[in-house]
C-alpha cells in the first residue's frame, strides 16, 4: 500500500490566528506539522494537506465551540468525521512541555486512541441563532442590572429633596421618575443637578435596554418555536429556558448517545459519595451550568403548579431524603423527559390550525375552556400563539376532533 492510500487521522490545535495541525498514521507515528492562517482559504489548505497524507479517517478538533468551530464545519461539510478533543493532561504537559505542534499531536492520537470520541455540534441550523440572541440577551440583562444598582447607589446618597422623591419606590417606578427629571447643569452647578443629570442618563439607559431585551425575547421565543415547539410547550419550560436547553443541544441533539449522557452534560447525574456506613450521592458540580439552572427552573416551577411533581416531591420526604436530595432525583427525571423531546419532539398542535378547527366545528371559546377546565384567555394565547402547553394544545384538539360538525 502506497503512501498516500494510507489511512491518516488529524490534529488541530485551534488559536485566534493561526491553526496547527499535526497528522499520524494509524499505527501512532508522526507523519508532520504545519501551520495555517484561520481564514476560509487556511482552513481549505490545513484540509488539504492533511489529505495529502493519506485518506482522513477522523479529525480531533480542540474547541469546536470557539476558535475551532469554522474548521470543524468545514470539515463535517467534506465528509471528514470530526471529534471535539479537550485540552492535554496538565501532569504530561508538565513532563513533556507546552507548544502547538505538541498540543496538535497529542489531539490526533486523543482521536486515534478513542479517548476524544464526543461529536461536536453543527452549528448551522436555528439553534446557533439562538445561542448568539442568547449570549446578546445576557450581556443586555447584566448591564441593565447594573444600571439599577448605580441608580439605587445614586439615590441613597442624593440630597435630601432628590430622596425624598425617590424613597419608597420600586425599581420600575424610580426609572420612570428618573427618566422625566430635567437637569440644567449649565446654570446650576450644584450637586443636585449633578445627581439629577446622572439619574436620568442611568434611566433611560436602563429604559433602552429593557427595550432591548424585550426585542430579543422576541425573536428567541420565534426561533424556539421554530426549532422545538414540542420542548417550548413543556410544562414550566419559557423561551428563556428552552434558549438554555437547546444550546446546551446544539443543531445536532442527536449527539448525545443516551438520557444518561444528557443528564451527565446538564450536571443532573448524581455522583457517589459514600464511605463506610454512609451511602450517599452527592452534587453533580460538572456539565453545562447554564442548562442545569434551566432544569431547576423547570422543577421549582412545577413544584408550586404541577400535582404530579408535588406528590413526587412528598413521597420522596417521607422517605428520608432531604429538600436539596428531593430536588436533584427531581432534576434527574426532568432530564430524562427533556432528552425525549430534545431527540425526538412529537408533534405539536398549531394555534392556527386548532383556531380554524374550532371555527369549523361552531364552537365558541367559551364553551371550549368550559370543556376544557382552564380560562378563556388561555385558549385564545394559545391559538395566537402567545402561550404554549402541549398537554392543552393535545386536548384541544381531541375535543374538537369529538366536536366537529
Amino acid at each position: 500500500m502506497s503512501e498516500n492510500q494510507a489511512d491518516v487521522v488529524g490534529g488541530v490545535d485551534t488559536h485566534r490566528d493561526v491553526h496547527v495541525a499535526a497528522a499520524v498514521d494509524t499505527a501512532g507515528r508522526r507523519l508532520g506539522t504545519a501551520s495555517f492562517p484561520t481564514d476560509s482559504a487556511g482552513c481549505a489548505d490545513l484540509a488539504a494537506w492533511l489529505g495529502s497524507w493519506g485518506r482522513v479517517v477522523r479529525v480531533g478538533v480542540e474547541g469546536t465551540g470557539s476558535y475551532g468551530a469554522g474548521l470543524a464545519r468545514g470539515l463535517a461539510a467534506d465528509g471528514v468525521e470530526v471529534v471535539e478533543v479537550n485540552r492535554p493532561n496538565r501532569q504530561t504537559r508538565r513532563r513533556r512541555g507546552k507548544s502547538d505542534s505538541a498540543d496538535a499531536e497529542a489531539a490526533a492520537r486523543s482521536a486515534l486512541c478513542g479517548d476524544a470520541d464526543a461529536e461536536p455540534k453543527s452549528g448551522d441550523g436555528p439553534v446557533e441563532a439562538i445561542r448568539i440572541l442568547s449570549a446578546a440577551r445576557r450581556s443586555a440583562v447584566k448591564a441593565r442590572s447594573s444600571a439599577a444598582n448605580q441608580i439605587c447607589g445614586i439615590v441613597v446618597t442624593a440630597p435630601e429633596n432628590l430622596k425624598d422623591r425617590l424613597r419608597g419606590l420600586a425599581t420600575a417606578s424610580i426609572v420612570e421618575v428618573c427618566a422625566r427629571m430635567r437637569p440644567d447643569c449649565a446654570t446650576d452647578a450644584t450637586e443636585a443637578a449633578a445627581n439629577t443629570l446622572a439619574l436620568r442618563t442611568l434611566a433611560r439607559r436602563h429604559r433602552a435596554l429593557s427595550a432591548e431585551i424585550d426585542e430579543l425575547d422576541a425573536e428567541l421565543l420565534r426561533l424556539c418555536e421554530q426549532a422545538n415547539p414540542a420542548l417550548l410547550g413543556a410544562r414550566g419550560v419559557g423561551a428563556e429556558v428552552a434558549s438554555a436547553l437547546l444550546v446546551a443541544a446544539g443543531d445536532n441533539p442527536e449527539r448525545m448517545r443516551s438520557e444518561a449522557s444528557f443528564a451527565a452534560l446538564r450536571g443532573t447525574s448524581p455522583i457517589e459519595a459514600s464511605s463506610g456506613a454512609t451511602v450517599r450521592h452527592r452534587l453533580n458540580r460538572s456539565g453545562n451550568r447554564q442548562a442545569n439552572n434551566a432544569l431547576w427552573r423547570i422543577a421549582m416551577i412545577r413544584l408550586r403548579i404541577d400535582d404530579r411533581t408535588i406528590a413526587y416531591a412528598d413521597r420522596r420526604r417521607s422517605e428520608g431524603k432531604t429538600r436539596r436530595e428531593t430536588l436533584r432525583c427531581l432534576k434527574r427525571y426532568i432530564a430524562r423527559e427533556i432528552y425525549q423531546l430534545l431527540t425526538d419532539p412529537p408533534a405539536v398542535p398549531k394555534g392556527a390550525d386548532l383556531r380554524r378547527r374550532r371555527l369549523q366545528a361552531g364552537t365558541t371559546l367559551e364553551s371550549a375552556a368550559r370543556a376544557l377546565n382552564t380560562h378563556t384567555a388561555r385558549l385564545s394565547q394559545l391559538e395566537r400563539g402567545l402561550h404554549h402547553n402541549c398537554d392543552l394544545a393535545e386536548r384541544y384538539q381531541q375535543h374538537l376532533a369529538q366536536n366537529t360538525i
